[in-house]
């Protein structure tokens, strides 16, 4: 048990009669609010928090396995070779100087003693004592009962993963080339990934430019010996597989068919209504019964709530944290929960002629991880908010307000957003965007993806400007680091933003 980490004195209330003032702690006393994950939700909440609080006696406690902030949407292009690693971790210690950092994986979730229980990044346990409590543990890989996939295949969530998947490429690239026979060389340059949404989409774009330069410099003559390319015949092949019937399904109709075309153009093999059935060592079997021979395989099928979330013993919907439109757990009037964790309703989708009590109830839902909620009151009952970064960003600043409100600093307010737009980047100039609803292909809409990135970044943005003008200017360093090993970055990973340890157990 870590010392510094005592139960926080509980406000008490002063001498008042007024409803705003009862809810606020008095001047001698410190309020603890613990914010659990720095991803999307849990940053920007943190962040509010310590700007609307700094002058009051508030604590804020930001409990994160990493000391950085993952900018998860341009982690293909990390993969890919045209940023650097760093360029996409925010230092959580310069974005949020008031909150203070503590390492470490939240492992249980006390209510009554309102303590959270975390292991720190060399396993000793601790716990943290809290005033109000903010759930933003995010989510993890989703896992399919489909054979050799959580042996064989490898996520997409976290910086080890994409520092893996980039060593990877480059390591199967270079011997396919020195392979003696055409059929290891095409086996070793077959590349798979599995889920055409956001991330399986751009992670296919970009490894498909990415690749096609290594063949490229591989097929360079090398003096009297010719290139080191020894099967001329073979060229990278890139798959890209989805149960629906296009790609980018949740997405606007118009972006889909820009991203199928690009990437059809670019030489990638769209399969859209095909998976795959089983995978080995050698290659993936497709649920039509072709046999795919490769080495690599990518999962991008989507993700689920983080598990600490179904261990804390609440209300349920599809596997995210119950909780009202203000973001607040019924009956738990000092916990919220944001982000990929909750089941936010969402306020602009009400489901139709449904009362509430007559809706679908707990763990129906659609297929993209949207079910139903309450909205204001239990009246109405409505969808739920997509498990995206753009939902996640604005609940953590509307948690942080109520979180304040709830201290009589404020007033709350209910979670209502009407999407701004989508941008993908497909790599090099080609994006697939709709700003304000707006269509946009080729070269502007790269520019306005591009321009989108820089701006919702929360730091980096120079340096990340920087590397993609290198990128124009000159070719890519392709070069493995070996610095993360296949066996440490599992599928079925609760932290995917960790690497595992040698000796540490599956999380």
């Amino acid at each position: 048990m870590q010392a510094d980490d005592i139960r926080a004195p509980r406000p008490q209330a002063p001498r008042t009669t007024s409803t705003q003032e009862r809810s606020r702690p008095p001047r001698y006393a410190v309020t603890r609010i613990v914010v659990v994950g720095a991803g999307f939700a849990g940053h920007r909440a943190a962040r509010a928090l310590s700007r609307s609080l700094a002058r009051e006696r508030v604590e804020i406690v930001l409990l994160n396995p990493t000391d950085y902030f993952l900018y998860l949407p341009l982690l293909p292009q990390v993969a890919a070779g045209l940023l650097e690693p760093r360029r996409v971790t925010v230092s959580l210690a310069h974005t949020l100087p008031r909150a203070r950092l503590v390492l470490g994986e939240a492992t249980r979730v006390d209510l009554a003693g309102r303590r959270v229980h975390y292991t720190d990044p060399e396993g000793a346990s601790g716990e943290l004592a809290y005033d109000r409590l903010v759930l933003a543990v995010g989510s993890v890989h989703k896992l399919l009962p489909v054979p050799g996939v959580n042996e064989h295949a490898h996520g997409f969530r976290g910086l080890p993963e994409a520092l893996y998947l980039r060593d990877h490429i480059v390591r199967q690239v270079e011997m396919a080339g020195a392979a003696p026979h055409a059929d290891e060389c095409g086996t070793r340059c077959t590349f798979v990934v599995v889920g055409a949404g956001y991330t399986g989409t751009e992670v296919a774009a970009q490894g498909k430019i990415f690749t096609d330069g290594l063949h490229a410099q591989l097929s360079r003559p090398k003096g009297p010996f010719g290139p080191a390319w020894r099967s001329p015949d073979t060229r990278p092949r890139w798959l890209l597989l989805d149960l629906a019937p296009r790609v980018l399904p949740e997405l606007d109709r118009r972006l889909s068919e820009t991203a199928d075309r690009v990437l059809r153009a670019r030489g990638v093999e769209v399969r859209t209504g095909t998976s795959i059935k089983e995978a080995t060592p050698d290659g993936v079997l497709l649920d039509d019964g072709e046999f795919v021979p490769t080495r690599t395989l990518v999962w991008c099928v989507g993700v689920r709530p983080d598990p600490l979330v179904a261990d804390i013993g609440l209300p349920l919907d599809r596997g995210r944290l119950r909780v009202t439109a203000a973001l607040d757990v019924p009956g738990h009037p000092d916990v919220f929960a944001c982000g990929d964790a909750a089941a936010v309703p969402d306020l602009t989708r009400p489901l139709p002629g449904n009362a509430a009590g007559d809706g679908p109830g707990s763990g129906e839902g659609s297929q993209d991880g949207t079910g139903s909620g309450d909205g204001p009151g239990g009246g109405r009952r409505y969808e739920l908010t997509p498990m995206t970064a753009q939902h996640a960003t604005r609940q953590g600043e509307i948690a942080a307000n109520n979180v304040a409100a709830s201290l009589g600093y404020g007033t709350a307010r209910a979670y209502r957003h009407r999407d701004l737009g989508f941008a993908v980047d497909l790599g090099g100039v080609q994006a697939a965007a709709n700003p304000l609803g707006v269509p946009l292909s080729g070269p502007l809409a790269g520019a306005v993806t591009r321009g989108y990135h820089l701006a919702a970044m929360p730091g980096n943005r120079v340096r990340v400007a920087a590397d993609w003008l290198i990128d124009a200017a000159l070719p890519r360093q392709a070069v493995q680091l070996g610095l993360v090993s296949s066996w440490s970055v599992p599928l079925d990973a609760s932290s995917p933003e960790v690497a595992r340890l040698p000796g540490k157990p599956r999380s």
